[in-house]
């Protein structure tokens, strides 16, 4: 577990406000306050145990989503993977971290980790968001929106530690807005890859095939 890097990332990000919520710092409405993996603290011992791995790549997208990091505390990864322990080095739930009916699940992060586990990738990538904060619409925390060039900003320090901590690892955007965020930070990706969501799956998989000289 990388518990110092996990700290010293969540300390570069500023609080909640409305419509920019910081997963691993506040709670949520549907946070389950009674599970022992639950809430921000659970979500920071995650986010250590993801980080704990010498990396090749850095999969990086554009900023949490309310169906996966807003409640996981990884990038790309929702509470149904964390039931199921679909995420490498991370511990397996015993139990759900939500009061929704349903667990959360986001489309996006299956059709990563299926492309990652088909092409034995799965112990070698840390994903990532350019912003680690979630945006959402001002009074509908359970949306997502663009964040504004002022909130981006916000997350270049914990890009920085983390090509600190990982000098070696190849950073790959996945989506455009992902691409032009790395850029802004003053970070070259090794690869550029279609977002999975909205009918990009296959885009996506040819994609990160060529990245591992599968195709």
């Amino acid at each position: 577990m990388n518990l110092e890097l996990a700290r010293a990332l969540v300390a570069q990000l500023p609080e909640s406000r409305d419509g920019f919520f910081n997963p691993w710092c506040a709670w949520h409405e549907l946070d389950d306050r009674a599970s022992p993996d639950g809430g921000p603290e659970g979500r920071v011992l995650r986010l250590a145990h993801h980080l704990a791995r010498r990396p090749r790549h850095i999969l990086c997208g554009e900023a949490p989503g309310f169906a996966g990091a807003k409640t996981s505390g990884i990038a790309f990864a929702s509470e149904r993977q964390l039931i199921d322990g679909l995420i490498p080095g991370v511990p397996r739930l015993g139990g759900r971290l939500t009061l929704r009916e349903a667990s959360f699940a986001e489309q996006s992060a299956t059709i990563l980790w299926r492309a990652l586990y088909r092409l034995r990738m799965q112990d070698e990538v840390i994903t990532w968001n350019a912003i680690q904060m979630h945006p959402h619409r001002p009074g509908q925390p359970w949306t997502n929106r663009t964040p504004t060039n002022a909130e981006l900003e916000h997350g270049k320090p914990c890009l920085a530690l983390l090509c600190e901590a990982f000098p070696d690892a190849q950073w790959v955007a996945i989506g455009k807005k992902a691409a032009q965020l790395l850029h802004d930070a003053g970070i070259t990706p090794a690869a550029s890859l279609r977002h999975p969501a909205n009918g990009g799956a296959g885009d996506f998989n040819a994609g990160l095939e060529r990245l591992t000289g599968l195709s």
